[in-house]
């Protein structure tokens, strides 16, 4: 059962930008925080970034000022607008949802971006 559905991963060229959407099941109650994971082969899972519900929002060192979360609550859904691309952004993308403070508790199924000329 997949409860978190991404979408706008793909192709992009050095430089480029892309927004990645995570839209979470109306089945999942009451989210605290989303954000977003990515892993490259043979590496560990590396948190990108977070957005607690009340908006506030964390990024990973390397990402600052090219990768903006946003949280659209109605929706139930994040997302993720990346700028400035560069080769070691290629990844695949995980978003995520916490209803717990442990940490995530859903997953999205990922969705591969990927930055090559």
């Amino acid at each position: 059962q997949v409860q978190l559905v991404e979408s706008g991963g793909g192709l992009v060229q050095p430089g480029g930008s892309l927004r990645l959407s995570c839209a979470a099941s109306r089945s999942i109650f009451r989210i605290y925080d989303m954000g977003w994971y990515r892993q490259v082969p043979g590496n560990e899972r590396e948190l990108v970034a977070t957005i607690t519900n009340g908006d506030w929002t964390n990024y990973a060192d390397s990402v600052k000022g090219r990768i903006t979360i946003t949280r659209d609550h109605a929706k139930n859904t994040v997302y993720l607008q990346m700028n400035s691309l560069q080769p070691e952004d290629t990844a695949v993308y995980y978003c995520y949802a916490a209803i717990r403070v442990t940490g995530p508790t859903h997953w999205g199924q990922g969705t591969q971006v990927t930055v090559s000329s």
